[in-house]
């Protein structure tokens, strides 16, 4: 399996490419779209502000091909973090809109105790299943590095939740889209295993 790794300068892109790489997949670190129309699937990783992210996929001219590979070929697709919030309506993080494959919005943490509760939201959590899925079978914990979280209208859309003082949308998924909050990449074993079953799976 191709799987191309969109380089849009907002990620951990070689911890990704390695992932993929231990799981059988052929990974190409990319922002070409001859490559991108090629690979079999995509992930759209991502570290940061989310404005910033969605201003460097306009700059590179990536938002129309992402579409048509996700949107029109249904092209299996996996978000990690900030690539998982881009694929929603709307940011708080710098009141942007974004790709708006899935109905909602991204809201930063609104914790109860400050001192107890610190934002960024950073370690190991597990995950309550929502909906069963053959990409997201492990009931384990993974690692999370992030400020803001996904709030979503469509409750069927929802793969899992995760509680940090409260309970927010941990990964979603929808047709050949999902997305996870959690870095699969740094979450050794499980976070692997999730990364195998998108490679190797016919289906999201």
């Amino acid at each position: 399996m191709k799987v191309a790794i969109i380089d849009y300068g907002m990620g951990n892109l070689r911890s990704v490419l390695k992932a993929v790489e231990r799981t059988g997949g052929i990974p190409l670190i990319t922002k070409n779209h001859k490559e991108i129309e090629e690979s079999d699937k995509i992930i759209l990783p991502g570290v940061g502000h989310f404005r910033k992210g969605m201003e460097n996929l306009k700059h590179l001219n990536l938002i129309e091909i992402l579409n048509n590979e996700v949107l029109v070929n249904k092209k299996p697709i996996m978000g990690i973090c900030l690539g998982m919030q881009l694929m929603m309506e709307h940011s708080e993080e710098g009141d942007v809109e974004g790709l708006a494959w899935f109905k909602g919005n991204v809201i930063r943490f609104n914790v109860s105790d400050k001192y107890k509760y610190k934002v960024p939201h950073m370690g190991w959590n597990s995950l309550i299943y929502k909906t069963k899925n053959i990409i997201s079978k492990l009931v384990n914990e993974y690692y999370f590095v992030h400020s803001y979280h996904v709030v979503t209208t469509n409750v069927e859309d929802i793969l899992t939740t995760t509680v940090y003082d409260y309970e927010f949308v941990s990964s979603i998924k929808k047709d050949n889209i999902i997305g996870y909050q959690f870095h699969p990449e740094k979450s050794h074993l499980p976070g692997l295993q999730l990364i195998s079953n998108f490679i190797n799976s016919v289906n999201v």
